[in-house]
C-alpha cells in the first residue's frame, strides 16, 4: 500500500454503478467521496483491529461518539485531467502529505486508472487541508508526534494546478 520510493499510499477505490452520470463517467460529487474513502483507509486506523498502511495513526473512536479528535475539511480543491470510465477493477488513488502546519495537513491525491493499467492514466488531481480539531470545543488541535512521525515520509511536493 505504501510506496516509499515516491513517498505515497496507494488505496484501491472500487467504484459503484451509481457513481455515474449521464455521461457514462464519474460524477465530480461520487468522486469527492471516492477521495473521502480514500483518505479514511490511508489515515483512520481499521476499526477492526486489522493492519492499516503505516500511515493509518488516526483513531476512529470519534465515529462512534467517544473520541476526542475529529477532522474538519477546511478547503477542497480538484482538478479534472480526463472522465472516468466505470470499470469493474479499482482506480488506483495515490495520497501524500503536501504540507504538515500545527493542526493540519494538506492531503494530495492522483487519481489513476487500476494499477496494472500501463501506462496508467491519470484521471483527477486534487488536494483538501484537513484540520484536527477537539470534538467538545470544535477547536483546532496538534497534531501529535505519532501522527507527525507517520506522515513525514509521504511529504512531498504540493499539487501545482494548471492556470
Amino acid at each position: 500500500m505504501t510506496d516509499g520510493a515516491i513517498g505515497r499510499v496507494h488505496i484501491p477505490i472500487h467504484l459503484r454503478w451509481g457513481d455515474l452520470d449521464a455521461l457514462g463517467h464519474v460524477n465530480n460529487t461520487s468522486m469527492l467521496k471516492l477521495l473521502e474513502e480514500a483518505r479514511l483507509r490511508a489515515f483512520w486506523r481499521p476499526e477492526d483491529g486489522t493492519d492499516g498502511p503505516p500511515t493509518a495513526v488516526l483513531d476512529m473512536s470519534v465515529l462512534e461518539g467517544g473520541g476526542t479528535r475529529a477532522t474538519l475539511i477546511a478547503r477542497q480543491q480538484i482538478e479534472y485531467l480526463q472522465p472516468v470510465p466505470y470499470g469493474q477493477r479499482p482506480l488506483d488513488v495515490q495520497l501524500w502529505i503536501g504540507k504538515i502546519g500545527g493542526s493540519s495537513i494538506e492531503v494530495c491525491y492522483e487519481v489513476f486508472s487500476p494499477s496494472g493499467d500501463e501506462p496508467q492514466t491519470l484521471y483527477a488531481r486534487s488536494s483538501a487541508v484537513v484540520v484536527l480539531v477537539d470534538t467538545a470545543s470544535g477547536r483546532p488541535t496538534r497534531l501529535t508526534a505519532t501522527e507527525r512521525s507517520a506522515w513525514e515520509p509521504i511529504v512531498g511536493e504540493p499539487i501545482v494546478y494548471r492556470g
